[in-house]
């Protein structure tokens, strides 16, 4: 009885999800996408448009994540202690999801149908929020280790 508790407290606690989440971000965000841009037989068009179909993958999985998050913070009685870091987490989600991303994608396909796109700060924008985010949850998930 005692491990079937363990297991049950462990899976309640939002820090499996934060860490988890973490990983994907940094390994998409981070890693994969900057070295991406480093190899040398991958042209910029290639770069972009495989980077349009990863991010809006990943904005999917991340909005499962953040689900997931909701609903573990909620049954396992943290709701009042993170309500604020959970809901800059659905802000930013929403924003990536709705608005970045597929602003991005749109400057991707002016890129790859031969035209460079105006100015933007949205990848800065996008960029930054993936540092909070990645900030965000490394606090929820340290704070609730036990």
């Amino acid at each position: 009885m005692a491990m079937r508790q363990r297991i049950r407290n462990s899976l309640l606690n939002p820090a499996w999800v934060c860490f988890l989440w973490v990983g994907l971000t940094v390994g998409v965000s981070m890693i994969a996408t900057p070295v991406r841009f480093t190899a040398a037989s991958i042209t910029r068009p290639v770069a972009l448009d495989v980077g349009r179909v990863v991010f809006a993958a990943l904005n999917k999985v991340e909005f499962v994540a953040l689900v997931l998050l909701l609903v573990i913070v909620r049954l396992s009685g943290s709701a009042r202690r993170l309500w604020a870091y959970c809901a800059a987490l659905v802000v930013i989600v929403l924003l990536q999801g709705a608005w970045l991303i597929p602003e991005l994608a749109a400057r991707t396909e002016i890129i790859l149908a031969g035209g460079e796109p105006p100015a933007s700060y949205a990848h800065a924008f996008y960029s930054s929020l993936e540092l909070i985010k990645i900030s965000v949850l490394l606090f929820v998930g340290f704070s609730n280790l036990d």
